[in-house]
């Protein structure tokens, strides 16, 4: 979910100066589905004809084939010339791995700190703190606090509230299905839940790091007559950190859309599916 999809607020989110601030984690997209004769929106989806399914399998195993007999014609007998400078052949970033630390057990107001002064810290960091700005707890009025004062460094926390309590107004609640306090209806269920999928440190000194975030999440309505129901979305979004009061805190923050992946097969669930799994599966903290 991002900050504008409901709604068609496309203005990126990022705590600088400029004040923009206008949408709800924002891709920009509208993703407003109206159903179909009064019918389930979410059991009337159409699905992808499988033939289509085939042939990117069909694709992909070419691919794969290719990839290898590339890779085995690349295997050289022993006499490549190392003596020259090898580093253009390196990627510019690692790719996220499981490097055996646990994550952090400790929580302020609900949301996971105290991570590490390092830069694998910085990325748990980034990858938890994209969950919370990117969850239906900032909708809440109440919640909202909280978590810029967690979340964010001291300095950028006033200035900060005042721009998400204006964006997420009782109109912007209203135009969602939330009432004034952000809650949904009764009977439905609002979802807005975010995965990260990697991360990636773009550059870190000892007091500061910029992270990108790749995620995936799920937000929408989830409810029989809803015209938003619950949809899939993929996103990047960019942390600035800074070490400050012992932990990493957001200095700023932006995100855009994808990469995203094709649309698979999978059976579209109702409503009362949906709202159970929100409810019966908790979430992650996570680790670098």
């Amino acid at each position: 979910m991002s900050l504008g999809d409901e709604h068609g607020y496309r203005e990126s989110s990022r705590s600088g100066d400029d004040g923009a601030y206008g949408g709800y984690a924002g891709t920009g997209q509208t993703r407003t589905r109206l159903p179909d004769g009064g019918g389930d929106p979410y059991g009337g989806a159409p699905r992808r004809p499988r033939s289509s399914s085939r042939s990117l399998v069909t694709i992909v195993g070419v691919v794969v084939l290719l990839i290898a007999a590339i890779a085995f014609a690349n295997r050289g007998g022993g006499n490549s010339d190392t003596s020259g400078d090898s580093t253009t052949d390196k990627p510019e970033t690692a790719p996220t791995a499981a490097s055996g630390e646990r994550p952090v057990t400790t929580k302020t107001d609900g949301i996971p700190s105290g991570f590490a002064h390092d830069q694998q810290g910085a990325e748990s960091a980034a990858a938890n703190y994209s969950v919370v700005l990117v969850s239906a707890d900032i909708l809440k009025p109440a919640r909202r606090g909280e978590i810029v004062r967690q979340v964010f460094v001291a300095e950028k926390v006033t200035d900060l509230e005042d721009k998400l309590n204006r964006a997420y107004d009782s109109n912007f609640l209203a135009d969602v299905g939330l009432d004034a306090d952000g809650n949904a209806p009764s009977g439905s269920t609002y979802v807005s839940r975010t995965m990260p999928v990697g991360t990636k440190t773009t550059s870190y000194s000892d007091d500061t790091a910029t992270v990108e975030v790749w995620c995936t999440g799920v937000f929408g309505m989830a409810s029989e007559d809803t015209t938003s129901p619950v949809t899939s979305d993929w996103f990047t979004m960019t942390l600035q950190l800074r070490w400050a009061d012992g932990d990493w805190k957001v200095d700023s923050f932006a995100q855009k859309e994808g990469p995203a992946p094709v649309n698979g097969d999978n059976k579209v669930s109702t409503a009362d599916e949906i709202s159970k799994a929100v409810e019966e599966y908790g979430g992650f903290t996570y680790a670098r």
